[in-house]
């Protein structure tokens, strides 16, 4: 018999792990909030949590540190992947990059509309257009890696690359239209942070924490200047040294930083983002509730709305030869695909954060997501299950 820590070891050793343990950390939370302990939970989220260095101070919930705080750490690595990606990886050449950047903007477009034409007339409503087009990495990704090598590997790189510009995306709309009143003064401040990262890469400063401390410091004045802190962690990333000219036998700055990232958010930081904003309250739930508007909107842009926009956008591109399917994939496969770029899961639960505080919104939100994530996912594996037979396998 495995011993527990051998289990555990086995456990961490799955490509999917991550994905399952942040399916477990949601349905944990949802079980936990619809249960006597209930209150636990609540106590859990609401605990303040107070940090202060002479005059300046911060006072926040404890679900605050988590979507302010330890997110800007996940967005940090979702800037180191986005800045590898296109100077060396799979987004640095037109050719590798229009597929994936014309399925990704069928994924933000089409859901956006469907949203918007279900909830036009209602203006407090159109504040959450951008929830349904977002994709999860983690959960997206974890669905390819359960079926192994059933899948060609290029569609599992086109689905990172869609999934990669997708945040790119979300970081701009989050930049865009989710910014509270801005403080001048402490976007002044900030300007000495981006001028010594300047420096520090100009420099080609390798030790990776002077950019650590002065990244604190970016945060902590972006979090008081109205913009959303965690957009600290995406300009930081871009400050990174991605080349070592001192040591040709080291991985540079960027490479040690995300490899020792990895672990900590997919273990971590991404599970206990949605322990803390998955646990729906379903007392009092109805069927109505789901066919609101704002729940509607959501779950149908997810489900329907980023099918269509990946596979309309795709093969429109592939029409114009503007773009070809991966190699080794059928459209069957990359339909699919298609299919799973809809689990928008922590970041389409995270812009629901963003665009609506109110209690009530927030549970339709959640249910919105969580539906539209659960049927596209679900639906996702079984065509990609259906359509790679175990016996195309070994040939990849």
């Amino acid at each position: 018999m495995l011993s527990p820590l051998k289990m555990i070891r086995n456990f961490l050793r799955l490509e999917a792990s991550a994905g399952i343990l942040l399916g477990g950390a949601a349905l944990i939370a949802l079980l936990l909030n619809n249960s006597p302990l209930a209150y636990l939970y609540e106590y859990f989220l609401h605990l303040p949590v107070h940090v202060t260095v002479g005059t300046f101070s911060i006072e926040k919930s404890l679900l605050h540190w988590i979507n302010d705080g330890l997110m800007a750490i996940f967005f940090l690595l979702i800037g180191l992947e986005i800045k590898r990606e296109v100077l060396e990886g799979q987004l640095s050449s037109r050719d590798q990059i229009s597929l994936p950047a014309l399925a990704a903007m069928g994924g933000l477009i089409v859901p956006a509309l469907i949203y918007i034409y279900i909830n036009w007339g209602d203006e407090k409503a159109l504040e959450g257009w951008a929830v349904s087009s977002a994709t999860d990495i983690a959960f997206a990704l974890s669905i390819l890696m359960i079926l192994g090598s059933r899948i060609p590997q290029s569609l599992k790189v086109c689905l990172m690359a869609i999934a990669i510009l997708d945040d790119l995306a979300a970081i701009i709309i989050i930049a865009l239209f989710y910014t509270d009143n801005l403080s001048l003064f402490s976007l002044g401040i900030s300007s000495i942070a981006f001028l010594i990262l300047f420096i520090l890469n100009i420099m080609n400063v390798q030790k990776i924490a002077p950019y650590m401390v002065v990244g604190l410091f970016l945060w902590a004045c972006i979090l008081k200047s109205g913009v959303h802190a965690t957009l600290a962690g995406v300009a930081l990333a871009m400050f990174i040294p991605l080349k070592d000219s001192k040591n040709e036998n080291e991985d540079p700055p960027l490479h040690q930083l995300e490899n020792g990232l990895h672990s900590w958010i997919a273990y971590g930081i991404l599970p206990l983002f949605a322990f803390a904003n998955a646990g729906v309250s379903l007392k009092g739930v109805t069927l109505d509730l789901f066919l609101e508007p704002i729940t509607l909107g959501i779950a149908v842009g997810l489900f329907l709305g980023k099918q269509v926009g990946v596979m309309g956008f795709t093969y429109l591109g592939q029409h114009l030869n503007i773009c070809v399917l991966p190699k080794d994939v059928n459209w069957t496969q990359y339909y699919g695909m298609a299919l799973v770029t809809g689990v928008g899961f922590t970041m389409s639960l995270f812009i629901g954060t963003l665009a609506f505080d109110d209690p009530g919104t927030q549970t339709a939100v959640r249910l919105g997501v969580l539906s539209g994530s659960l049927v596209s996912g679900v639906l996702g594996y079984i065509v990609l299950r259906l359509s790679s037979p175990q016996k195309q396998t070994e040939q990849h």
